[in-house]
């Protein structure tokens, strides 16, 4: 029984594109052109080149800004805040979500590798805006990206959340991996499921999940 093996859980940890909404929405096809654009202005490149390294920098650091900052020294915040400047209307409001994580037992949070203003415009515009009890972005980890365990390490810390104690459910494979190395309970969430020993349960609906937990 799937609720069994989350009976030690106290911590529920969630990110947040692509997995407090659907992939559908493609909410993240907005940020993405707006990196490219980024890219292109900062560093004078045309945009296939722009998305060419907007692409190489997510799969070599875990995101294309840990790979400006790694191999160009561009400053994080103004980048932050031009490529979430869009527009959030296209999600649709998720009531249904809501009541299931609000029912979960213990501490709910919130980790993304964007920003914290950012996931709260996310949440408000999914109406899970009061759910959680914490919403953590790329700054608090000092701009750190998942997958990296450092990132995931000063975030739990700053939360006082224990990992053994903790569920993360997540899009992105490769962000589990830390998790599960820490002894979280691993959750995919995606349309399709791969086997990977570091995930342990995998869904493509994350409100129907739930509804087995509480």
């Amino acid at each position: 029984m799937v609720k069994s093996s989350f009976s030690h859980v106290r911590a529920w940890v969630f990110d947040l594109d692509n997995t407090l909404y659907p992939p559908a929405v493609a909410l993240f096809d907005q940020i993405e052109i707006l990196m490219t654009d980024y890219v292109s202005e900062t560093l004078s490149v045309d945009r296939v080149e722009a998305n060419r390294l907007r692409d190489h920098y997510w799969r070599g650091y875990g995101t294309t800004l840990a790979g400006l900052m790694a191999e160009h020294n561009i400053e994080p915040d103004p980048f932050l805040l031009a490529v979430h400047d869009i527009d959030f209307t296209v999600l649709p409001p998720a009531p249904d979500l809501a009541d299931m994580i609000r029912a979960l037992p213990g501490r709910k949070i919130v980790y993304t590798n964007g920003t914290e203003p950012y996931a709260r415009n996310v949440l408000a515009a999914r109406a899970l805006d009061g759910v959680f009890d914490a919403v953590y972005g790329v700054e608090h980890a000092n701009y750190r990206p998942k997958p990296e365990q450092s990132a995931f390490e000063a975030v739990f810390a700053l939360d006082g959340l224990p990992p053994t104690q903790g569920a993360m459910f997540e899009d992105d494979i490769r962000n589990l991996q830390a998790p599960h190395a820490m002894g979280m309970r691993t959750v995919h969430v995606a349309p399709t499921g791969e086997h990977h020993d570091h995930i342990h349960h995998h869904t493509d609906d994350l409100t129907a999940f739930l509804s087995q937990l509480v």
